[in-house]
């Protein structure tokens, strides 16, 4: 299971793909600041060690699920638009003051009339009436910290390193959450240097803009050394990688992966439990860290890893039982071969939430229940097609990332607890593809000791080609959406949905493509010339946000009006509003 930063950091897990001055550029026409500062592989994209349970699934188990047929969309489909694009975050956010970075990791969130989308370094804002634009692109550098990410000045000077955001509309307190992962940068020489932080923006009303005065910003320092206050976890300093977020009606709660910084090794999970008023007031909220090498309850076999916390759409679903209760979902395939495969996943709950309004005391609970069978995907094959930087490196078209199997969203809604991830699937032709596994799972709290039972689950695929980055919502009414990215030897990459219900007894049969790809990816995290081995980033996640009857989805795609010349990657992300 690859857990990492950014290929800024050169990873395949999480965050985004950046390019430093000392990695062996060997394309005379980038400049050598095109692309981050990085980190060498043995800070990240580490394998999170694997165990021997006998509940491991054999290889031969992988899934063969009914494939999907590809249409149109149906009447359910409303306002769609492309969002932000790699064009965008590097050339017109801060003008220009951006490096180039891939994959885009999607934030999206929708309320009070309002969409917001985030990508890695950049951000905006747009009427869900029509879609149009408010306000220009922000860089998430200027939104967060103030600072460029890199000053393109005679030397250049490096800010602060960002990325994997996030964000949720909170309907019980009508406000808008971003949260942001950050790492200090030598201004010199663009060097790592602690302290490594998780930034959270609470909107101060309920109308979201770019401009960071309309929003209150809390620090959580996740480097975990016995310094700024923080306890002392094994190999730290650490970096909390790959925020995620999720609310109930009480906290606000941030999950990372745990990374020594400087030196191999893993600490699994750590959970960040924050008053929710407090963050709404802009006023220091109470915390309650949940953490340790690993946390506690374990698993008895491998160390927890990417727990999704749930989002709520609205204040009516929200779990108030047992002092209030948040739940949290975890996969449970730690990818050390021959196991690649498992038919467990875990539910979480912290339950006692109220607590954060006085003196925190949540209680901790998890337990592992069986699933469908789920693994580890491999890389994706593109449709060919014209590939012009590529073409200028001398390269051979990019295979797409498959990503891994980690739980890639949660949401609680109409009394159920949904997620989703992406799998390896096996098709009637073809060699194995990517696809995904969704699951609906009917949680209890008795007492502090959480319990759960899947109630319905499936799987999305196509022929012979892949579905990949699932991005989750589900109304009040527990009728859902899944947005994914579709591509393969039929498909330039593709955005795309399936609708699901949770009364309904029947899977989807059909995959609507709302945005067709025109192009392959062609960007420079798969080409060697820039150090890399043919495998470009993609996701790293798409992003899902319910209002009402609606859901928006936002994913990657390719719609071909961005390349080389002088973008060095040409991806597009794709938001639609759909009501299933």
């Amino acid at each position: 299971m690859r857990i990492g930063i950014a290929t800024a950091l050169i990873s395949a897990g999480a965050a985004m793909v950046v390019f430093a001055a000392n990695s062996g550029v060997r394309f005379p026409g980038v400049d050598p600041t095109e692309i981050a500062p990085t980190a060498d592989n043995t800070i990240v994209n580490r394998f999170i060690p694997g165990g021997r349970s006998p509940a491991h699934v054999p290889a031969a188990f992988v899934p063969r699920p009914t494939p999907l047929a590809v249409v149109d969309p149906g009447a359910e489909l409303g306002l769609n638009f492309s969002g932000l694009n790699f064009f965008n975050e590097r050339f017109d956010a801060d003008g220009g003051n951006q490096f180039s970075v891939e994959p885009p990791d999607q934030g999206l969130c929708v309320g009070n009339g309002y969409v917001l989308e985030a990508v890695n370094t950049a951000l905006a804002v747009y009427n869900a009436s029509t879609g149009a634009q408010i306000g220009g692109f922000e860089s998430l550098n200027q939104f967060f910290t103030g600072d460029h990410a890199i000053l393109r000045s005679t030397p250049p000077v490096f800010g602060t390193f960002i990325s994997d955001p996030k964000c949720i509309y909170d309907a019980g307190s009508g406000r808008f959450f971003m949260t942001i992962l950050t790492i200090g940068l030598d201004p010199s020489t663009g060097a790592f240097v602690p302290p490594f932080t998780v930034r959270i923006a609470t909107s101060k009303t309920s109308t979201p803009t770019v401009n960071p005065s309309d929003w209150y910003f809390t620090t959580i320092d996740v480097t975990n050394d016995g310094t700024n206050g923080t306890p002392t976890h094994p190999g730290c300093p650490c970096v909390g990688d790959q925020p995620l977020i999720g609310a109930d009606a009480n906290g606000f709660y941030i999950t990372t992966n745990e990374f020594p910084f400087f030196t191999s090794g893993f600490n699994g999970a750590q959970i960040y439990a924050l008053q929710k008023s407090a963050l709404i007031a802009g006023a220091p909220p109470n915390i309650q860290r949940i953490e340790g090498a690993p946390i506690s309850p374990n698993y008895g076999e491998g160390i927890p890893y990417s727990l999704q916390p749930a989002v709520s759409p609205s204040a009516a679903d929200f779990a108030t039982g047992s002092g209030g209760t948040e739940y949290l979902l975890g996969a449970l395939e730690f990818g050390k071969r021959p196991f690649t495969l498992d038919n467990r996943i875990a539910v979480w709950a912290l339950t006692n939430t109220s607590s954060l309004n006085s003196t925190p005391a949540i209680t901790v609970s998890t337990k592992v229940i069986p699933s469908q069978v789920y693994g580890l995907p491999g890389s994706i094959v593109q449709q060919k097609g014209p590939t012009p930087l590529a073409d200028a490196v001398k390269a051979h078209e990019n295979l797409i990332d498959g990503g891994d199997d980690r739980m890639q969203a949660a949401v609680y809604a109409h009394g159920l607890l949904w997620g989703a991830g992406d799998t390896v699937v096996k098709t009637p032709t073809g060699s194995s593809q990517v696809g995904v596994t969704y699951y609906v799972v009917s949680p209890s709290v008795t007492g502090s000791a959480v319990d759960g039972t899947v109630v319905k689950q499936g799987y999305l695929s196509v022929n012979g080609n892949s579905v990949t980055r699932p991005s989750l919502a589900v109304t009040s009414a527990g009728k859902a959406v899944i947005g994914v990215s579709l591509v393969g030897p039929d498909y330039f990459p593709s955005a795309a949905y399936a609708t699901l219900d949770d009364t309904l007894t029947t899977a989807p049969s059909t995959l609507q493509v709302v945005a067709a790809g025109t192009k392959p990816a062609d960007g420079f995290s798969g080409y060697p010339a820039f150090g890399f081995s043919g495998v470009e980033r993609w996701g790293d996640y798409g992003a899902a946000s319910a209002v009402g009857n609606d859901v928006w989805i936002a994913n990657e795609w390719i719609q071909g009006n961005v390349s080389f010349p002088p973008a060095i990657a040409n991806w597009n992300t794709f938001v639609s509003k759909i009501t299933p």
